[in-house]
């Protein structure tokens, strides 16, 4: 068994691997090295067996988005513990030793990820995690350097260790048993919140989560699906739904949801007055398809706190995390 075990998973990705496969094997000298391959239609399997020898390459027979891709490449990888990295993020030196040294020390936390930075504006925190996500009152994920789509300057504000609520499927480490006794991804998720409804699930079973910003990462975004696809609202706005109903107290659901809905339907409209009518019309496909595949509820279920980000952020004017965070 390997103590650490770096699972990249691909789909389509043959350039972000040519970019940054290298940097992960030059700076990883202490993992074994894993590209998940999501059935590509392009040359990415090839590109791996050629010129990539000591990496491990799982060729999946079918396209499971993120949630299922790795459920199925994990199921096949031996190790302790799981760095899951996207393809188009670019690694430095000496970035995993933080992450395995934090876990190493800290029983109580089943997952560390690193300080997230933008690839292409190195300066800034990067949207998918930053350093360590929060969920809001009514669900909505924010993180420490990224409030809707305010980005911050990385100025050593949140270098800090810290205890965050999910940790950013972008970039993150996690012990295996604890990925394997929580069940894995949710897979119906497809893609987009899984990582943040495995932390949640893994919140309510009394585990821990963390950002070591000593570890740096640059992540480029958006590699799968563009900010501008209506399919990525549609996933977005569902899974977030699906997410609330699976993990929230059903005390708190009673009154959360049908405020979410009307909360869900404006943001729909101003998407159609921005962008376009598909956007509208994937928030609505969202809501129809999470009222007709209802599913029980199974589990713990654990009172959390959360500031009422839209309260503070469009109303209030606070637009960073640290004003944000000092009203709680």
């Amino acid at each position: 068994m390997a103590k650490v075990a770096v699972v990249i998973l691909n789909y389509n990705g043959e350039q972000y691997l040519r970019d940054f496969l290298p940097g992960v094997i030059q700076h990883s000298p202490e993992a074994e090295i894993v590209v998940a391959d999501n059935c590509s239609s392009d040359r990415s399997r090839q590109l791996i067996k050629n010129q990539f020898a000591s990496v491990t390459l799982l060729e999946l027979t079918e396209n499971h988005g993120y949630a299922g891709g790795y459920n199925e490449a994990l199921k096949q990888v031996d190790a302790q513990y799981y760095l899951l990295l996207n393809s188009d993020v670019e690694v430095t030196a000496h970035w995993l030793t933080p992450l395995v040294s934090y876990l190493d020390s800290h029983p109580e936390f089943a997952a560390v990820q690193p300080k997230i930075l933008d690839q292409k504006n190195r300066e800034y925190f990067e949207y998918a995690g930053a350093a360590g996500g929060y969920l809001d009152y009514f669900g909505y994920p924010y993180c420490r350097g990224r409030v809707f789509d305010t980005l911050e300057k990385d100025t050593a504000q949140y270098d800090d260790v810290a205890e965050v609520f999910w940790c950013s499927g972008a970039c993150f480490l996690i012990r295996a048993k604890a990925f394997h006794d929580i069940g894995g991804f949710d897979a119906s998720f497809f893609a987009h919140m899984e990582e943040i409804d495995l932390c949640w699930r893994l919140y309510n079973s009394g585990h821990k989560l963390a950002c070591n910003p000593k570890s740096v990462v640059y992540h480029v975004g958006g590699g799968t699906l563009n900010k501008t696809s209506p399919k990525k609202t549609y996933l977005n706005f569902r899974n977030n739904l699906i997410m609330l109903a699976k993990n929230e107290p059903a005390s708190k659901l009673f009154y959360l949801l049908p405020v979410r809905f009307l909360l869900d339907l404006a943001a729909g409209l101003k998407f159609w007055k921005d962008q376009s009518f598909e956007h509208f019309l994937a928030v609505l496909k969202a809501q129809i398809h999470f009222v007709t595949h209802a599913k029980k509820r199974t589990g713990t279920f654990q009172q959390r706190k959360g500031v009422k980000l839209l309260n503070e952020y469009y109303f209030k004017g606070r637009k960073t995390f640290r004003e944000i965070n000092n009203t709680k």
